[in-house]
């Protein structure tokens, strides 16, 4: 089945993605919790992503495409488009192989990620969410300075790169009955599918994107790409509005489904991560865990994987999220 999807990216690749990565990306830790297999019944591994460098997975797959460049392409310089971790995954790698990089980021975009990505180096190009088309703008500058476009998640190296999360999960966890994974473009959740589905077959992987965006629901219902208005949630990493042209055939044959949790539930789950297992985790990060938390899926002697996909979230907005209602 792996080798249907492979025009867009395989297993191979995400291998050679853990090679380009070993040594510049961390390997961040497996987490377990007494009082979390206790209240779900299984027994659970967080991958905790938040501990990565720029504080998300996003760094994995921008990495893995910047560190592909040609020397021509480099000289270029890359542009980018994101509400913040890609952005701050992209300027970070950009810095490290020597690469000039603009950001495409909305104007609402939140101040701790807009801060990291300056602080990398990268130029940011603001633009207004409600109104204009990110991804035209970024195509529009890339080709106006002769630079690579990288995407967010509509790529084979970046999906990948992303795929690493899960190879590692896996490789140090062992195989999983059941995986949960944060689903915006779905580059992770792509990824994730190639690997899980390789190491450890039989494993049912869910996406799990705000019940306010729900593109990948509606789109999984009718057994096709779906767009929607750009979402209204707490969770800004998956105010994405339709799957992507390559992540969606991968995930549409290789998981078991989509499901949504809802503002409140991220809520809960951080904190719950911050309270039981001293993780600071960001709304989009805590998606995947709320699922597993909320019961969306009977997990009752399985074992389970989750990704913590990032812990990128200013001081103000944190404690307005981990507050008791």
């Amino acid at each position: 089945m792996i080798g249907e999807v492979a025009h867009a990216a395989s297993f191979d690749d995400v291998r050679r993605a853990a090679q380009r990565l070993r040594g510049t990306a961390h390997r961040t830790p497996v987490i377990a919790s007494r009082t979390l297999d206790e209240r779900t019944g299984g027994r659970v591994y967080l991958k905790a992503e938040n501990f990565q460098r720029m504080g998300a997975f996003k760094f994995r797959g921008a990495y893995n495409r910047l560190a592909q460049l040609t020397p021509d392409q480099r000289a270029g310089g890359v542009v980018a488009f994101s509400s913040g971790n890609h952005a701050q995954g992209v300027a970070l790698a950009a810095k490290l192989l020597e690469v000039p990089a603009a950001i495409v980021m909305p104007s609402d975009a939140p101040a701790a990620k807009l801060a990291a990505t300056r602080g990398y180096g990268a130029e940011v190009v603001f633009y207004d969410r409600e109104r204009m088309n990110r991804a035209e703008l970024a195509a529009s500058i890339a080709n106006e300075r002769g630079a690579t476009l990288v995407p967010p998640y509509d790529d084979p190296a970046i999906i990948a790169g992303q795929g690493t999360v899960v190879l590692e999960l896996i490789e140090d966890a062992g195989p999983l009955d059941v995986l949960f994974v944060c689903l915006g473009g779905g580059g992770l959740l792509a990824g994730s599918c190639l690997a899980a589905c390789a190491l450890s077959p039989g494993v049912r992987i869910y996406g799990v994107e705000p019940e306010a965006g729900d593109d990948w629901v509606r789109s999984w219902q009718g057994g096709r790409i779906v767009s929607i208005p750009v979402p209204k949630t707490i969770a800004d990493g998956q105010q994405t509005q339709a799957p992507g042209e390559l992540t969606w055939p991968i995930v549409r044959r290789l998981a078991e489904g989509i499901v949504t949790v809802s503002d409140d539930e991220i809520r809960d789950a951080m904190r719950f991560a911050f309270e039981r297992l001293k993780l600071v985790v960001e709304p989009s990060g805590a998606s995947a865990l709320a699922a597993l938390l909320a019961g969306r899926v009977d997990v009752r002697g399985a074992r389970v994987g989750v990704t913590i996909s990032g812990g990128n979230v200013d001081p103000a907005t944190f404690a307005e999220c981990i507050a008791t209602r």
